[in-house]
């Protein structure tokens, strides 16, 4: 008598459509077809140019279980497919309301950022100004003198060390971790600020409540606050006035955090002997705009986090998710 061996059940994972409306270079659009292969990848007719700017409404999101880039909102409320969006940059103001948390947790949808794709350029954008500024580069690019002038021993002096100097960082998250890694060498007093502390921290980190005192002793206020209703204008004018004499203000976070009314009177009074400033608001500044006739304030357009691999990176974050998702395993960088 014949045994007749049961044959195994072949499983198929499920295939997914997935809306990427980001404007990616050719390299990283074929990365990310190639590896999505056999999912489908719907492609919107007005991509974004910027992975700062909400794309337009497009009539394809409907049909997308997945989201990669800066979905329009109302496309997002009125989708009855999506499970997942991620977001293609660090930032998240226009998706960070309570109502719109409370509809994806309801939903069960799934939001991630790329915040570790630009902690690195973040970093060391930074950690740059920093450097700049402790060497008075700007002035000393700009001069034409011989050692036997007497403006040389000038340059000379007003140069500065980094080492054993007081840094102050608000808005402790993966770009403060990586730059507190970076600043290890030079010996630097370190102080972070966040809304809740954890516990594994490995600097000290105060409240809002303790920012006064800490802001009369760090040498250095490197502000990394993300654009929300509490941090809106969160730098004043008597925060600035908190301020160390000579202190210098870094921004990398976002411009709306800023009063930069107060700034400038910061700056232009010599309280704070220099500003670095990545964002402004509104990008760019006007050309009259007050800060661009200081001496002391030095501004570059939003380009911190960028980088020559900067798509393809966010491309192959994209697809680790991805692969996580598949398999249901944690995602990276979730923010709700």
């Amino acid at each position: 008598m014949e045994v007749q061996v049961p044959r195994p059940l072949l499983f198929r994972m499920p295939e997914f459509a997935v809306f990427s409306d980001t404007d990616l270079p050719p390299s990283a659009k074929d990365l990310l077809q190639n590896s999505l292969f056999p999912h489908k990848i719907i492609l919107p007719s007005n991509p974004s140019l910027s992975l700062l700017t909400n794309a337009d409404s497009d009539p394809g999101f409907l049909f997308a279980d997945i989201a990669f880039g800066q979905p329009n909102i109302n496309d997002i409320l009125n989708s009855k497919k999506l499970k997942w969006i991620q977001i293609s940059s660090a930032g998240f103001t226009r998706y960070d309301t309570e109502d719109f948390r409370n509809e994806m947790k309801e939903r069960g949808i799934i939001v991630t950022n790329s915040s570790s794709v630009f902690t690195e350029p973040c970093v060391e954008h930074v950690f740059a100004f920093m450097l700049a500024s402790a060497r008075n580069l700007p002035d000393a690019l700009n001069a034409r003198i011989k050692n036997a002038d007497p403006e040389w021993p000038r340059f000379r002096h007003e140069s500065k060390l980094l080492t054993g100097q007081n840094v102050l960082i608000l808005g402790y998250g993966s770009i403060a971790i990586r730059l507190v890694e970076v600043l290890k060498p030079f010996r630097m007093k370190i102080t972070g600020m966040r809304r809740k502390k954890r516990g594994d921290e490995s600097i000290p980190i105060i409240g809002s409540e303790d920012l006064p005192k800490a802001l009369r002793e760090a040498d250095h206020i490197i502000n990394i606050l993300p654009d929300n209703l509490d941090s809106k204008y969160y730098f004043n004018s008597d925060r600035f006035r908190d301020c160390k004499q000579g202190a210098v203000f870094y921004n990398i976070g976002r411009g709306a955090t800023v009063d930069q009314v107060a700034l400038y009177e910061s700056l232009r009074s010599n309280h704070l002997a220099a500003a670095w400033l990545d964002v402004t608001e509104p990008e760019p500044l006007s050309e009259d705009h007050p800060l661009r006739s200081l001496k002391n304030c030095f501004i570059t357009p939003h380009v911190a986090g960028g980088y020559q691999e900067e798509f393809t990176d966010l491309v192959r974050h994209f697809l680790e998710n991805f692969r996580r998702f598949q398999k249901g395993e944690n995602l990276l960088d979730r923010i709700m």
